[in-house]
């Protein structure tokens, strides 16, 4: 886990054009701090590494880096885990898989994360995320939802399901959901997505079948849904080619990886349209 920070520069001035394409499916990260992505990119895999000490939590052992190249300085979190525990696979490399992959849906729930060597080792590099807190500390101490930011944190939680079902992402928690000061929700940690076993090419994380279930109050379980999901995801959804998500991930996945998210793809589209179904399109998709 790594803690909260500052992650746009005050100082730094707003690019004179914003980045080229479709607007943003979400005001996660608000259009300044989009076009701002390529230049931190290459601030972090270029800048000097001036300090550095390790995070001291989260059993990945990060560290955090701070960064200066001229008059800019800023601080990252670098990771170079690579292990199997258990069966779960936990790879550094499936971090910049998820902030590109978030780049090509235009999801902007992910700081820039690129690949830095540190001490002699390649590992990721994310930006130090901006956030007022986490969702474990909004719920352990009971840190009420404004009412004007109830309707963006709920359509938030269900987007975040779809994408993690589409990643095969079941390490979500409560302490890598952050929100801002003005409750946009910022996602980080994804080294045990992309899974690949064949659980996870058949089924969801999240959805009527889900893996994921919750306790009904009951003494049973039911299933943790995704109940309203931006339009324009799910045309994006409905759109994606496998050689569209081999381009954006680069080396970062293998073969089987790739596989197994364009797998998920029609298991997710038959969720969503079965909501459809059921509840009418008009209560189910939204627009940005």
């Amino acid at each position: 886990m790594r803690l909260s920070g500052r992650v746009w520069a005050a100082a730094l001035a707003v690019s004179a054009a914003l980045a080229a394409g479709a607007a943003p499916l979400t005001a996660q990260f608000r259009p300044e701090e989009i076009a701002q992505r390529e230049m931190w990119e290459n601030f972090m895999r270029t800048a000097e590494i001036i300090k550095f000490e390790p995070v001291g939590e989260g059993v990945t052992h990060p560290w955090k880096l701070t960064l200066r190249r001229g008059d800019v300085e800023h601080k990252a979190v670098w990771k170079n885990i690579d292990i199997l525990d258990g069966e779960i696979p936990d790879r550094w490399r499936f971090e910049i898989a998820a902030y590109r992959l978030d780049k090509l849906l235009g999801l902007n729930m992910i700081p820039p994360v690129v690949e830095r060597e540190f001490r002699g080792k390649p590992g990721d590099l994310s930006l130090w995320a901006d956030n007022k807190f986490s969702l474990l500390k909004k719920e352990e101490e009971n840190i009420p939802t404004p009412e004007s930011a109830s309707a963006q944190v709920a359509a938030m939680k269900y987007l975040t399901r779809a994408w993690d079902c589409l990643i095969a992402n079941d390490d979500r928690t409560q302490q890598n959901i952050l929100y801002t000061e003005d409750w946009r929700t910022i996602l980080f940690d994804h080294s045990r997505a992309f899974r690949s076993d064949k659980d996870h090419r058949e089924r969801l994380i999240y959805g009527s079948n889900g893996i994921k279930t919750m306790d009904d109050g009951r003494g049973g379980r039911r299933p943790v849904l995704f109940r309203r999901l931006p339009r324009a995801f799910v045309e994006k959804i409905r759109s994606l080619e496998k050689a569209a998500v081999q381009a954006a991930v680069g080396p970062y996945l293998t073969e089987a990886e790739i596989d197994a998210l364009m797998a998920r793809k029609p298991i997710l589209l038959a969720e969503i349209d079965d909501m459809i179904k059921q509840e009418g399109e008009k209560a189910v998709l939204y627009l940005p």
